[in-house]
């Protein structure tokens, strides 16, 4: 099992940016495959973008492709949500989510932080 605690979320305007952080208490090289996941009000929960730590290879949700990236520190054994040119739309809860497993898309991930709130105003 992998604890997880999210930060950095926060207000900001539509076209603002913020960096979402996700501590991991396990050794960052064992977990195979961790992503971040939101969820809106009213809404159900979707991925936005995932990271398969051997290779480092990424993918992203289409509706958050070209303005996300995440990426990974092995040292601070943290991992990383930029998000840039936000829109009113992602507006949610923002979680991290770890998977002993690979990946495969956003499927089969079993450990979750509390999540960190994204409020963005038009």
């Amino acid at each position: 099992q992998v604890q997880l605690v999210e930060s950095g979320g926060g207000s900001v305007q539509a076209g603002g940016s913020l960096r979402l952080s996700c501590a991991a208490s396990r050794y960052f090289k064992s977990v195979p495959c961790m992503a971040w996941f939101r969820q809106a009000p009213g809404k159900e929960r979707e991925g936005v973008a995932g990271i398969a730590l051997s290779g480092g290879s990424t993918y992203y949700a289409d509706s958050v492709k070209g303005r996300f990236t995440i990426s990974q520190d092995n040292a601070k054994n943290t991992y990383y949500l930029q998000m840039d040119i936000l829109k009113p739309e992602d507006t949610a809860m923002y979680y991290c989510a770890a998977r002993m497993f690979s990946c495969d898309g956003f499927l089969g991930f079993d450990d979750w932080g509390q999540g960190t709130q994204v409020t963005v105003s038009s």
